[in-house]
């Protein structure tokens, strides 16, 4: 932990400017990341391999919104997992002082968030799990442009909610 403690600020320096972070020590988490990769790569794997399916969130969701009986189980069975999985997570792995699950409290930003999501990712032919995962995995020049352009508009978006409406 290279001598930081919780919340110790740190100064950087980039091409002459000075910029600050928070490392907080006690929410890094690099081992249940790495094991949340690893699911997700098999996962991702057993898709392609035994389906014939790219895991791609957008995707395996608008297949329910017109479903065929054959592809129906699956996405269903799949989208569950996925609302499962933190609960499944947090009564396995997480000890009894945990702190509660909380959702935002913003209903109506949170329907407008996914509305533009969904959007991006009509508009993109695909989200991050599908061109991120995926599509780089099978060295998809599209997929590559996609991704970068997921990276670039969430880093703008950061720094503008974070520097210019702050």
């Amino acid at each position: 932990m290279s001598g930081f403690t919780s919340g110790q600020q740190r100064t950087f320096s980039f091409q002459s400017q000075e910029f600050s972070m928070t490392l907080d020590w006690e929410h890094f988490t690099p081992w249940s990341s790495l094991g949340g990769g690893i699911l997700l790569g098999i996962a991702t794997a057993l898709l392609l391999l035994l389906n014939g399916r790219v895991l791609g969130i957008s995707g395996i969701v608008a297949g329910l919104l017109r479903p065929w009986r054959r592809e129906a189980s699956w996405r269903v069975a799949f989208v569950l997992g996925l609302f499962a999985a933190p609960w499944v997570y947090r009564a396995w792995f997480a000890s009894a002082d945990a702190e509660p699950i909380t959702y935002l409290q913003n209903i109506p930003l949170l329907i407008l968030a996914g509305l533009l999501v969904g959007y991006g990712t009509a508009l993109g032919s695909g989200c991050t799990s599908g061109h991120g995962v995926c599509g780089l995995s099978r060295l998809s020049p599209r997929s590559l442009i996609a991704t970068l352009t997921f990276m670039v508009a969430g880093f703008v978006t950061v720094y503008v909610i974070r520097h210019l409406l702050a």
